[in-house]
């Protein structure tokens, strides 16, 4: 699944690829995105802008629409110029934004819905803008506040409630754990202030630094979502414990070891040595 970097990688190239431009041509394979289309065209409004809200995808316009995609596992958006040769089959398109001189294809796109301003205020499942770790805005106190009344929960799955820290994802979930020294297994509640915000400060260090910098007026067609987390510069050993299982850490050489964690049942990597068992608590992996 897409985690908070590559969507907002995505955000950011659909922003210079269609922001202030007009809409020439939409279609899509959902009828709701259509009824919407047939009752608001789209055609001839202009984006105003595209942005990421953590997994989340929005696309503004100046109709007072937004448009939002969640990719889950599958999706994906892409830009091309006109004639260009698409990557993806046709049939796979779910969603086709046209302007003058790009096409924004969201492939097998499995959630796409449209907003007005207020039902977006109201859809508790898209975070709010400063709850977005890669925000400028992003609210550090607020989103230590948001984890710390969570008492009761495991820090891990605390970290990907998206609307406690929107963008983090499984595999940011364990990296932060392991930099951070954290158990994933260790409940909020016996963290101290400077650990949790600690936290907080590592995963947003992280997602930053999977942002790739490059020119504004830059537009990437498509990235792959490679990431890296730790500072070597072997392309093997991008990722401290993530699908790691078994294999020695990094840093001092035991066995990492995994196990499915929380109510979605997700997967956890972590080291035994570097991130000890808090007392009381038997974890089998």
């Amino acid at each position: 699944m897409p985690e908070g970097d590559t969507i907002f990688r995505s955000a950011r190239s659909l922003h210079r690829a269609l922001a202030g431009k007009p809409v020439t041509a939409f279609r899509s394979a959902y009828p709701l995105l259509t009824r919407f289309h047939d009752d608001t065209p789209l055609t001839g409004q202009t984006v105003e802008l595209v942005e990421s809200r953590g997994k989340w995808l929005l696309i503004h316009f100046s109709g007072g629409g937004t448009m939002a995609t969640h990719m889950l596992m599958s999706g994906a958006w892409h830009i091309y110029k006109p004639g260009e040769r698409w990557q993806k089959p046709p049939s796979t398109a779910r969603i086709v934004l046209e302007n003058r001189d790009y096409l924004a294809i969201g492939f097998n796109v499995p959630v796409a819905e449209m907003h007005t301003p207020q039902s977006l205020v109201r859809d508790r499942r898209i975070p709010p803008s400063d709850g977005d770790l890669l925000r400028p805005d992003f609210d550090a106190e607020a989103a230590l506040q948001r984890v710390r009344s969570q008492a009761n929960e495991e820090i891990a799955v605390v970290l990907l409630d998206q609307k406690i820290l929107a963008g983090v994802g499984n595999v940011f979930k364990s990296e932060v754990c392991f930099v951070t020294g954290l158990n994933p297994f260790r409940r909020v509640s016996t963290m101290t202030q400077d650990q949790v915000a600690h936290a907080i400060a590592v995963a947003r260090r992280q997602l930053a630094s999977n942002v790739m910098e490059d020119s504004p007026d830059t537009i990437v067609t498509y990235r792959g979502t490679g990431r890296r987390t730790t500072n070597q510069a072997d392309p093997t050993a991008s990722l401290w414990v993530y699908g790691r299982k078994g294999q020695p850490c990094r840093k001092c050489g035991e066995r990492i070891r995994s196990r499915l964690q929380g109510v979605d049942v997700r997967i956890t990597f972590w080291c035994p040595r570097c991130q000890p068992t808090p007392d009381g608590i038997q974890i089998d992996g």
